[in-house]
């Protein structure tokens, strides 16, 4: 896949890294080309970078891996998203958000064309994207929208970027309880100390 990458943080660099080694084609969106953070992500396989509105005019998915805060700014910034899937990974921390809305995800969907936009890859630390792995275990990764073909093709991304399974949680109105499932990892691994290397794994029998 052609995957626009806006945002080339912590998330984005792994996601970035996970997907160019699995043979997609990243253009990674930056404000400025010459002085913008994750510039070694240039040594990836098939990864380039470019203006925002040029990635997302060769890309046929775009995540959104931004702080909270700019979600309005960046969603409308990104020019024509007709036909693309936008992947929406962030999160509102600490009431710190796009205001007027729960959720980033909304904020999305209100601020661009497409209407296949999905939340993925919010729900866990960076560093579970980098590695997936856990002993005999892998990660598992979740996904919430309307979008029925966006939600196929973050799911196939999430395989892709190792997880074991990435499971629909439902629609649109889930956008909200995906970042209240971040925060539930946020709170194990910062505020009860168990460290950034804890993941979530569904089990069934």
């Amino acid at each position: 896949m052609k995957i626009a990458i806006i945002g080339t943080g912590n998330v984005g660099g792994a996601l970035a890294t996970k997907w160019s080694q699995t043979g997609h084609q990243i253009y990674l969106g930056v404000k400025d080309q010459n002085n913008f953070k994750g510039k070694h992500l240039l040594d990836n396989p098939n990864t380039t970078v470019s203006s925002m509105s040029s990635a997302i005019s060769l890309a046929e998915v775009v995540l959104i891996a931004t702080p909270a805060p700019a979600a309005i700014e960046v969603a409308q910034s990104l020019g024509d998203t007709s036909g693309r899937i936008i992947i929406d990974s962030m999160n509102i921390i600490m009431g710190k958000g796009p205001e007027g809305y729960a959720n980033t995800t909304d904020a999305i969907l209100a601020n661009t064309q497409t209407t296949d936009v999905v939340k993925c890859f919010n729900t866990t630390g960076y560093n579970n994207m980098t590695n997936t792995v856990y002993a005999d275990q892998v990660a598992d990764a979740f996904v919430a929208g309307d979008s029925v073909n966006g939600k196929l093709v973050a799911q196939k991304l999430a395989k892709d970027a190792g997880f074991a399974e990435c499971y629909d949680i439902g629609g649109n109105d889930k956008f909200t309880l995906m970042e209240q499932f971040a925060w539930f990892w946020i709170n194990l691994a910062m505020f009860q100390g168990h460290g950034r290397e804890i993941a979530f794994k569904l089990l069934k029998r």
